[in-house]
Formats: C-alpha cells, sequence, structure tokens
C-alpha cells in the first residue's frame, strides 16, 4: 500500500508531480467510484495548466469501474455542484486548486445532491480504497477492463441552465443603471460571467460589466487569483476608481468565493457582506432562519434579527454549515472568509450569488455602497482574521481561556473559544491544517478598544 499524501480534512490539494499527478487521480477516481458505486459522475476543470490532463485521468478510472462520465470541461466549483443537483445524478468532481500556489492542483468531491464528502464522510474511506488500488496503466486506463464493461463519456453544457437559476435569485426589475468591474483573475469565473451578461442584455437589466483580467489564463499572467491577500487587490480598487463604478467584484480560481469593493475602491471585509445578504434574503422571505460561524457575530446577528430573521451559530466550515443549514432549513449560510451558501442551491456555496443579491440591494435601497456598510462597520469594528504560527495550539486556546474567561460573561466553545465581554468579544481557533491559531476580535462600536485588545491578545499568545 503506497501512502497518498493529497488528502485535506474538507478536499483533496497537493503538490504536482509529488502529492498529486494523473495515476494518483485515477486511483482517487476508481476508490470514489468503489466507494459511492455511482450510475454517473459530473466531472469539471479549472483553468490550471494540469487540469484537463488529471480531469481526463478521473474519466478513465471512473469510466474503468463502470460509471458513466459526464464532462462539463471548463467550470468552476458551483457548476459542478448545480450540475450534480440539476441532472440528478450522484455525485461530482471539481479538478481546482482553487487560490493555492501554481504548482499545486486538487479535486472537490461531493455526492448525490452535492451534499459534501469531507473526512468524516467518506475521504478517509476513499483516501484508504486509492492507496490499496495499484494499477498497471496503458494509455491512462487498465487494459484488463473489457471496453464493453467500460462506463461511457459526454460531454454536457448546464450552462444555460445554471444562469436561469442564478437570475432566480434576483427581480431584474428592481435594477436601477450600475456600473460593476469584475475581476476573474485570469481564472475560471471569465465564461460565466460572459453568459451572465449576455443574459442581462435580453432582459434589458442596465447593467454594465467593466472586465479586468478576464480571459481564462492557467498561467495567471497577473498571479494566482486570490483576493483575500491584500497585495491582489489593487488591480480591482483601480479599476473601480478609474471607471466610476458602484462596485467591484473579484473572484478566486474556482469562483466559489467572491470578494467585493465599494464605489471607493475599498475591500469590504466578509464579515459585513454576511449581513448584508442576510438583509437582502430577508427582505424576500422574512422569518428565515440564518446560519453564521462564530468567528465574528455581533453585526450579523443584530442585522438579522433587524430583519425578522433567526440567527443559529454554527462551527465554521463548508461541512459544518451545510450541515446545520439543512437541519434548520435555513434559507441562508454566512462565513467572514467569503463562502456564502444556499438552501436553494443545494446548501452549496457560490460565488455568483453573493454580489448579483448586493448589487440588486444597492439599486433598491438607492445607496451606494459605501453608505450600506460604513455604518455598519462603526457599529460593529472588526479586526479582521489574523493568523499566528504556533507550536501547540490545544495549549495556547488553554492558556488564553485561563486568562480571560473568568472575568467574561460568556465563554463558548462551538469552535475554538470564544470569549464575550460587555463591550468586545473574541474569537480563538486552531486550523485544521496549518499549525497555526487564527484570531478574531471585535467591540461594539470603538474602535480604539478593539485595536487595543487585538493588540495585547497577539502579545500574549506570542509570549506564551
Amino acid at each position: 500500500m503506497s501512502e497518498i499524501t493529497c488528502f485535506k480534512a474538507y478536499d483533496i490539494r497537493g503538490q504536482l508531480g509529488t502529492q498529486l499527478n494523473e495515476e494518483i487521480a485515477y486511483r482517487i477516481a476508481r476508490a470514489f467510484a468503489q466507494w459511492l458505486k455511482p450510475d454517473r459522475i459530473v466531472l469539471g476543470g479549472d483553468v490550471r495548466v494540469t487540469s484537463a490532463a488529471l480531469k481526463a485521468a478521473l474519466a478513465n478510472g471512473l469510466r474503468d469501474e463502470g460509471v458513466n462520465v459526464l464532462d462539463l470541461g471548463l467550470a468552476g466549483t458551483e457548476e459542478v455542484y448545480f450540475a450534480t443537483f440539476h441532472l440528478g445524478v450522484e455525485g461530482g468532481i471539481e479538478v481546482t486548486a482553487s487560490h493555492n500556489p501554481i504548482d499545486y492542483n486538487g479535486l472537490k468531491l461531493v455526492r448525490e445532491g452535492s451534499r459534501p464528502i469531507s473526512a468524516d464522510t467518506g475521504l478517509v474511506q476513499i483516501r484508504e480504497l486509492a492507496e490499496a488500488n495499484v494499477y498497471e496503466l496503458v494509455d491512462g486506463r487498465d487494459p484488463t477492463v473489457p471496453e464493453d464493461e467500460r462506463g461511457t463519456y459526454e460531454l454536457v453544457d448546464t450552462r444555460e441552465a445554471y444562469i436561469q437559476h442564478l437570475l432566480g435569485y434576483i427581480e431584474p426589475g428592481n435594477f436601477t443603471p450600475l456600473k460593476l468591474v469584475v475581476n476573474a483573475g485570469n481564472g475560471t469565473a471569465g465564461p460565466a460571467i460572459d453568459a451572465l451578461e449576455a443574459a442581462f442584455k435580453r432582459l434589458a437589466m442596465p447593467v454594465e460589466l467593466v472586465k479586468i483580467c478576464h480571459e481564462p489564463d492557467g498561467s495567471f499572467p497577473n498571479g494566482i487569483p486570490n483576493p483575500i491577500l491584500t497585495e491582489n487587490r489593487g488591480l480591482t480598487r483601480d479599476a473601480v476608481l478609474e471607471h466610476k463604478a458602484d462596485m467591484g467584484i473579484a473572484w478566486d480560481g474556482d469562483f466559489d468565493r467572491c470578494f467585493l469593493f465599494d464605489e471607493q475602491g475599498r475591500f469590504i471585509e466578509g464579515y459585513y457582506i454576511v449581513g448584508l445578504l442576510a438583509e437582502a434574503f430577508l427582505q424576500k422571505e422574512p422569518g428565515a432562519r440564518i446560519i453564521h460561524d462564530p468567528r465574528l457575530v455581533w453585526n450579523t446577528v443584530e442585522q438579522v434579527e433587524a430583519g425578522g430573521g433567526v440567527a443559529v451559530q454554527t462551527k465554521a466550515g463548508h461541512a459544518f454549515i451545510k450541515e446545520r443549514m439543512r437541519e434548520e432549513d435555513a434559507v441562508y449560510g454566512g462565513e467572514m472568509s467569503a463562502h456564502h451558501y444556499f438552501r436553494d442551491f443545494a446548501y452549496c456555496d457560490s460565488g455568483m450569488i453573493p454580489w448579483l443579491l448586493v448589487a440588486e440591494l444597492l439599486c433598491v435601497k438607492g445607496k451606494p455602497m459605501s453608505e450600506l456598510v460604513d455604518e455598519r462597520i462603526a457599529a460593529f469594528p472588526s479586526s479582521g482574521e489574523i493568523n499566528l504560527t504556533v507550536s501547540d495550539a490545544p495549549a495556547v486556546l488553554k492558556a488564553i481561556e485561563a486568562k480571560y474567561a473568568p472575568d467574561a460573561l460568556e465563554v463558548d466553545h462551538t469552535d475554538g473559544v470564544s470569549i464575550c465581554f460587555a463591550d468586545w468579544r473574541f474569537n480563538l481557533r486552531a486550523s485544521n491544517t496549518e499549525p497555526v491559531i487564527r484570531l478574531n476580535v471585535e467591540s461594539r462600536g470603538d474602535q480604539a478598544l478593539m485595536e487595543r485588545e487585538t493588540a495585547r491578545l497577539v502579545e500574549v499568545i506570542g509570549g506564551l
């Protein structure tokens, strides 16, 4: 049995050549098929140079297990989610390394209904099967499998159905003239943006798109698309200012996350977007339940309750949020990391639905983006997520709790530890994948207090 090291807690990611290659992809595909026993599987791939070859290896592995393959071609992660539930197939695989370095690639796996497959729900078993699988491959496939026993292969196109689904979240008649900068980062989002633009024109929606870094290009001439990094925001900011746009939108490589900029070119932290989207949904569905994670909460809870909704906290991470959304029949779930989940999208995350809803909200309220968020930022200033390298994360969490808990109003262990005082709170949690802990701090309307307590926490953690 040979160890395969690209399996993570929620997906499969690894360095090309050493941790992930076509032979490993083939073995994973056969393991996936042996575990799930599907009839049909949807495949999609991002724009990375190696994605097409890895996808072909997956197709061969699936077909050699008798699985019929439906290939979407170049597609974002959410297009695989959509096709899986729209076509009613048993599962889907997206080849993507999202925002990881250029010498990486990976796989995201779902089962029927686009339900996630993570370490708790099948990835461990799939890894064990893949490690046990050893095949002598000829031309990328197992020559011992007769051709008439192999599954079929078919190219399918679900993009128009996907676009129609996206348009179902908005009311086109609500839109007033808008100019939007859209930055695909030379990733996979470009073709979906083009299809949306064509739909806007058909519906006579007065939306102008200014496209930058638009063409899919796996060499990433403008850098890996990862707008969560400060150094990757300049192009979008500058284009918003140059074109006097109402909003800027940038995506990561497989466009399952979008990042928003106001009309001043300012990057808006994902925390405040959760509140905006909650408000947008509650205008359409009063009383709905909204799921959020424990890292930063006060703004979200206040906006949800002001809109007549019910805020429900759960552990961060897509598998936890999707599961809790199903339990609660929640219309929307949001994470400050820019992952946004939607009940009518099979509880999956989308990087296209959020900006459509925020754009509509701008039109309905008749206010600029800055005005919508400034009041919220002032009411609940936050530190943003601070990653701190530590040698023993559990020991650090225990020490911080011992120091801060005696004077706290509330201590919560939903995810790491959240410690709440009258005017400020913080959440500290360990990473699943790195030797770091993640700190988030917020206050009630007191920027100086938030900054002071953040600095103090960083200093204390550094001394442990």
